[in-house]
Order: C-alpha cells, then structure tokens, then sequence
C-alpha cells in the first residue's frame, strides 16, 4: 500500500523524525576537536539576526547507566550509520516495533546483584536483563527524571541506534521480550560476537511547551566505560553547538528562532555555558532547573513528522507542499511531484489515484463532525494528543495504549502485547483500567437496559451518563462498532440471520492486535446487550504466543470470584446492578495463529478492526478461508483509501468484493498523524462487509464494489492550474504489494 498512516506505529515516524534531525546535525556539526570559534562564529551572527520565541527553552541532561543496545545480524558492523534511514522510511518501511527486533534489542548494563542471583545461569541473566532493560528505559534513561520520563527517552535509542547501528525503539524493545526469552542463545552469540553499545548521555533542547527543537546522543562503545559517571564538564562544546543547529533548524514545528530565554537541567554545564550563550543574544537563566521540566505538568508534546511522499525527506530539511489538485500528498518540490505522476505501472501512479484522493479529502469535515466539546482540538491536523491525555491524567491503565509515554517505576500499567493480567481480570471492577489519575469517568451501569437502539456518540452517552467532555470514545470505540454491527448492519445486509432474536452469539475478532490489549472494554457489549451469552474469540499470529489457546470467562452475577484449573479464568465482575432475565457471560478466547489455520465451529459473525488486507500476506489465506465459511465478515479502516485497497485485495484473493464503505458513528475521535499525507485518518472510521464471489452455478452476481472508476487526470498538476485534464477511465484492479 502506498499510505500506511493509519496501521504504522506512531512511535517509527517519531524514531524517523529524531534520526533523520540527528543525522543532519551530526553532518554539519563537522569533525570532533574542531574549533568552536571558528566553527561557530558565522552561525552566531546568523542566530542574532533571528525573531525572538516568547516561549522558554530547556536543556536537558539526561545521563544513563544501565541500558545498553545489542545489534542483531540485520545491522551493520562498525561505526557506521547501521541499518539507516531506509530501515524506517525506504518503500518498505516497517509497521511495528516488533519489526525491529532482529536488527536491535536492549540489555542491561548493570553487574552485581542481578549477576550473583542468577550465578551461572547465563541465559537467565539474559531474560532477566531484556526485563530489566524495558522497565529501566520504560522509566527514561536512569536520570534525575521524576514520575514519568516521556517516551523521548525511547526515541533517542532508536535514533542514537540510528547513527550508530540501527533503529530500535524502548518500547519495541518491550515487544521484544517474547523474542528474547525464546531464544535465549540467540541473545547469548550476539553478546559475545561485540559489548554492547551504550548511550552515555542524551542532550535534548525543547521549549515549556515540550516540542522537541533538538537532540545530540553521546555514546560510548564498550560495556566497561558504562560503570563511569558521566561528567558534564566537557559537555559545553557539544551543547552550545546542540543550541546553535535547534535555533537555526528547529525540528519541532515552526521557523528559525532563538529563545527569549534558555534555563539548563544541569548544574556544572550551566556554569560552563554562562560565557557562550549571551553571544546568540539568547538570556540565560540565573539558575539552573532543578525538576523535570519547567512546569509540574511538562511533558513532550507530539511532533508530527511530516515527510515527501517521494524523497522521505522531513519538513525541517525542505519545505513540504501537497499536490495541488488532490491536497491530499505531500511533496518538497515539482521534481517528486513529477516523478510520483509518472509511475508505472499505471495504477500506483499518482496519475491514477490524484482524483481518488480528492474524493477522500471531501470527508475531511464529515469525520470531523461528532458532538464532543473537544472535537475541534482533536480532529485538527495539528492535534498533540500527548499533551491531551497528559492534561486530563490519562497516564495509566488503557490509556497508555494510546500514548508514547512511558509510565514510570511503580505505575500499575496493562503491559502492550501481554495478554490481561490474571489479578487485573480478577479485581472484581470490570472498569478499573479505564480510569484515569483523577475521579472515575465510567458512571455506574444504568439500572435498567436500553430501551432502544443507538446509532450515535450523543445517544449512548446520554443513556450511559456520559458527559461530552469524558474522552471515553477513544477506548469504547471498539464494543460500540461491534454493537453497532450487530444491532445496524447485520440486520441491514444480513436479514434472514434474524441475528437480533439470537440469545448467544460465537464471534471471530480477525487478525487481533491493539483490540486485544484493550480486551476489558468488550465488558460493554454486556451492558448493552444483556439478553445475549457473548463469545468472542480473539484471533492472529500477532498475539502473545504464551495466551494461546487461554479462555476467560467474565460474569455479571456478582462480585465474588473464582478460578478453576485447566478450564481458564472464571471472574465475576460486579456491575452494580441486578441481572434481569438470567446471566449473560462473556467468553473471552484467544488463539496465536492466522485466521486460515484456526480449527472450530463456525462463528455467528467476524469481525476485524483497522484491517490493512494490503500488508499482511496471510490475508491472501484468510479471506478464502472466510469465502468457504460464508459467514457475514464485517471490517473498520482508518481511512476511505484503505477500504478500496481492501477491496482490491478481496477481488485478488477471492475473485469477491467488499460493500460500499460507510462512515462509522462510533468512530475514534482522535485523528491519526500522517507523514506523508493530508488524509483524514481515523481508527474505526468506516466499515464495510465482504461479499463473496457466488459459488459456481448458482446464477448470482456478486454485488457492486465499493468504488465506481473515476477519470484519471493526462498531465500533472500546475500549482497555479486547477485540475481537469485529459479524462482515462481506469479501475486499476492490480494493488502496489
């Protein structure tokens, strides 16, 4: 696929973003032992000419001993750029952290008490320090960091492993701790071939606000120089030149600028920069910063890494314009442009699709219309969603699903890519990791069930207490699409199921990622079904391989709980209310594998959330496993691009086609970032049901796909021409692999 905003993770653009500003500074920072006044001194008048930020910046000094990087035999040997820019960038980029893990993973560096526990025990040492490495980095480079050190901490390992070997990420390096208990020996060679590396120290520039201006890694290369403290003594080159590159190439938004004032997280480099800063016209704070950040509630804002579609190269080395007929892809100039347009084969061309694209940014103001008051904040292309979970206390619990943050030591958290908690499950409060830092924002369960149907935000939320200003869409979007399907769409498409009247439904969740993450959320479906027995059973090799084949039982009669050996998990959740008409259950199974090797009774109903058909080869297995079933199959994307490739891939697979897409109502409000792109990305944002090919014989045609053809465009477009070239009419019934 050519876009894949809506299925990356945010975390690889972030990683990107750092790399590719920390390379260029690196380039121009010139050899070590150079001159600073030489270097410097034409810079500086440059920087003295620039506007004046009314906002202050920060120095960070944040010095790590204990985490260390470990290259696998993707990367490159040797002090060179490793894996490079291509690993996160090329045509081939990387979708998950996970990706990353045969190139790079994270070991501890701390000898002593872990080693004389395990004794000879080596390999477990080794799983020991992959645990250890993931809640050290997870808490921020070992700093004087207060509760939570942001994500960032994570970045700069995978950029520094950028200069210097790869592109990791801490939080990929948590994905990975399945991968290295596994193969233990594995992780053994790799640490006896070369030491690990070690960022000594990371020097991070941004403003109050958090936006990230720049960032400068110091490594050392063997595990022995790691037992050194590192001094800040000689920091002061290397920080005034940090200061100088983030004043004249700011990777945050916005143009060159000096700050009104600076203040520094470090005593002694404080006192070194006394006599250097006043040269960029720049004030320096009296004293220097002795917290986190500069305010009780700092946290990194998230920066969008804006990218050409073509040439992969950020908004903060050219300037990024979109095409101008489409708006929808961003180019740095009429050469990428150009090139784009005159693609072959014809149908990855952006010939081919400008027109396409232009219908989809028509639904730019339909997806943005939900009734919340923070709508206009979280539907804007430039959304910080770091900032907006941080300002409400959203940092635990589910919650940091959504977030690059990374709580901090002691913060009860659901771990990514884990399966549930047997003691979070057994709690007795089916809500208790939707809550934020503040006051519960789940109301109690109404006493009596609905008494209709709902088809929006608003009705449910007034129902269900609610108010317009709870965030709770972001994470009930998964049980009220799978309440929409049931009680809407199957209906509609599927009458003769009468699926309505059913009593129990058995339901196949289809290539299950961050849905399973979130699984209590599907507690829901109780309250708003409560005459239906629910089995949903998770489905995909993406889950954790040690929750293959686990069943959870959840139960509404009460609060007592029970476990029954062998069986799976029996908890009963109280919902603070009387069960009218019987107990309903909710069965929860979980199966590691592809949808196409999964053995067992046919299901009511399949569902997918954010499918991508497009990316994963074992689509082209599951969809004819699903055209034998014949059983309805329902799917969200993020975006209307993704729903025609979808259909392509369906038509390639089975000879089948996919419905019309339709807006989801119960669509995440958050707009997902895009690098490249200016599309409307948002999870569960439209849905659409497989319409498999007739079988043979019977006389009926398929029904229509999802898009009719639409006149493709002879010529590129001018920036001062509007569009409506030549006319080619073209389906394009090939996809770009």
């Amino acid at each position: 696929m050519e876009f894949v905003s809506g299925y990356r993770d945010e975390f690889l653009d972030f990683a990107a973003l750092l790399f590719g500003w920390f390379r260029k500074f690196s380039a121009e920072r010139g050899t070590a032992g150079a001159s600073l006044e030489g270097r410097w001194r034409p810079l500086e008048a440059q920087i003295r000419r620039l506007p004046q930020d009314p906002a202050l910046w920060v120095l960070h000094v944040l010095p790590n001993r204990s985490v260390g990087i470990s290259l696998g035999q993707g990367a490159e040997p040797g002090p060179g750029l490793g894996l490079g820019a291509a690993r996160f960038l090329g045509d081939e980029p990387p979708l998950h952290l996970r990706d990353l893990s045969p190139y790079v993973s994270f070991v501890s560096l701390e000898e002593g008490e872990e080693e004389e526990e395990e004794g000879e025990e080596e390999n477990g040492e080794e799983e020991g320090a992959g645990l250890e490495k993931v809640d050290r980095e997870e808490a921020g480079e070992p700093a004087p960091v207060r509760r939570e050190s942001p994500q960032e901490a994570n970045p700069p390992g995978e950029t520094e492993q950028a200069e210097q070997e790869a592109g990791g990420g801490e939080d990929g390096c948590g994905e990975d701790k399945a991968e290295d208990k596994a193969g233990p020996e594995r992780r053994k060679g790799r640490r006896s071939e070369a030491a690990p590396l070690h960022l000594s120290c990371l020097l991070l520039v941004t403003d109050e606000h958090g936006t990230i201006l720049g960032i400068d890694l110091l490594m050392d290369g063997t595990q022995g120089s790691a037992g050194k403290a590192s001094g800040t003594e000689n920091l002061a080159p290397r920080a005034y030149a940090l200061l100088c590159h983030s004043m004249a190439c700011p990777m945050g938004s916005g143009d060159p600028r000096k700050p009104r004032q600076l203040t520094v997280g470090d005593a002694q480099l404080h006192r070194d920069l006394e006599s250097l800063v006043p040269r960029l016209g720049v004030k320096l704070a009296k004293a220097p910063m002795r917290t986190w950040g500069p305010r009780p509630g700092f946290t990194f804002a998230s920066l969008r890494a804006r990218t050409c579609h073509v040439c992969h190269r950020h908004s903060f080395e050219v300037k990024l314009t979109p095409c101008p007929q489409c708006s929808a892809v961003l180019y740095c100039g009429e050469a990428c442009l150009r090139a784009d347009w005159r693609r072959r084969p014809d149908d990855v061309s952006h010939r081919f699709w400008c027109p396409r694209l232009a219908a989809f940014m028509e639904r730019v103001g339909e997806l943005a219309t939900l009734p919340f008051t923070y709508t206009a904040e979280v539907t804007s292309e430039t959304f910080n969603k770091e900032a907006f979970l941080a300002s409400r206390g959203l940092t635990r619990g589910y919650w940091t699903q959504l977030s690059m943050l990374i709580p901090g030591p002691g913060t009860p958290r659901h771990p990514r890519g884990s399966a549930p908690a047997l003691s979070l499950l057994l709690s007795g409060d089916p809500y208790q990791l939707l809550q934020g830092d503040g006051p519960a924002l789940m109301p109690p369960v109404p006493p009596d069930p609905p008494r209709g149907l709902f088809g929006s935000w608003h009705d449910y939320y007034t129902w269900r207490g609610l108010g317009l200003d709870s965030p709770m869409a972001v994470l009930l979007t998964y049980p009220l699409t799978v309440y929409y399907v049931i009680t809407h769409l199957v209906p509609q498409s599927f009458p003769e199921l009468n699926i309505q009247n059913k009593q129990s439904l058995k339901i196949h969740v289809v290539e299950a990622g961050k849905e399973f993450d979130l699984v209590t959320v599907f507690w829901e479906l109780l309250v708003l079904l409560p005459h239906v027995a629910l089995e949903l059973q998770f489905v995909g090799d993406g889950l954790p391989p040690d929750s293959d084949q686990q069943h959870f039982t959840l139960q509404r009669d009460g609060p007592e709980v029970s476990v029954r050996p062998g069986s799976g998990v029996s908890a009963r959740l109280s919902s603070s209310t009387k069960e009218k008409g019987g107990r309903r259950d909710l069965q929860i199974k979980v199966s590691a594998r592809p949808y196409h090797l999964l053995q067992g009774p046919k299901p009511d109903l399949v569902i997918g959330f954010n499918s991508g058909f497009g990316l994963k080869d074992t689509w082209l297995s599951s969809l004819p496993r699903l055209q034998s079933l014949r059983v309805p199959a329902f799917f969200t994307e993020s975006s209307e691009y993704g729903c025609v490739m979808d259909d392509q891939t369906m038509a390639v697979a089975t000879g089948g086609g996919t419905s019309p897409p339709r807006p989801n109502p119960f669509r995440s409000p958050f707009r997902l970032r895009a690098a490249d792109n200016c599309m409307p990305w948002y999870c569960n944002a439209f849905l659409f049901h497989l319409v498999y090919k007739p079988p043979q014989g019977s006389g009926i045609r398929p029904a229509p796909g999802p898009v009719p053809p639409v006149p493709t465009p002879a010529a590129p477009p001018a920036p001062a021409r509007r569009r409506r070239g030549e006319k080619k009419p073209g389906r394009g019934a090939r996809r770009r692999r």
